[in-house]
């Protein structure tokens, strides 16, 4: 699989991708539109205080019969645990992909970030009268690529 963008100058930039991850592609749909265009700093600080529970992301899509929370400029929000955490660990994997590059750590800004449907997992569950309805698990991909400002 490729990235969807291309950039000139590989040697500035860092990527990451992560591949048929077992979170949900709405949560990290909405991960990804709050970390966009942030240091990779304070996307790592702003993931560790949604996985304590201290900051809420503010979903804007998936939003129908949602409870509001505290936000800035925004009425409504969850706390993506589970995706948080993978996508921390993303963003740990893209910077030691940039250390390794010889990239300044204090100057990474994510350019690109995108989370979009994986494969589908198929499940069943077993009803009355033998009969099974599908219960299938869906998998996400991430890319991330960070540029050194």
């Amino acid at each position: 699989m490729g990235y969807s963008v291309k950039f000139e100058d590989e040697l500035k930039i860092a990527k990451t991708f992560g591949k048929n991850l077992r979170i949900s592609p709405k949560h990290a749909r909405e991960i990804c539109r709050e970390l966009r265009e942030k240091r990779l700093s304070h996307a790592k600080k702003y993931l560790e205080e949604v996985i304590e529970m201290k900051r809420a992301v503010p979903f804007k899509r998936y939003r129908k019969k949602m409870g509001h929370k505290k936000l800035y400029k925004w009425d409504t929000g969850r706390y993506p645990v589970k995706a948080s955490k993978r996508i921390l660990k993303l963003l740990k994997e893209i910077e030691s992909n940039a250390e390794y590059k010889g990239l300044d750590l204090d100057k990474l800004r994510i350019v690109h970030i995108s989370a979009y449907k994986g494969l589908v997992i198929p499940g069943w569950i077993p009803r009355a009268y033998g009969r099974a309805t599908p219960f299938n698990e869906y998998t996400t991909n991430i890319e991330i690529v960070v540029e050194e400002v």
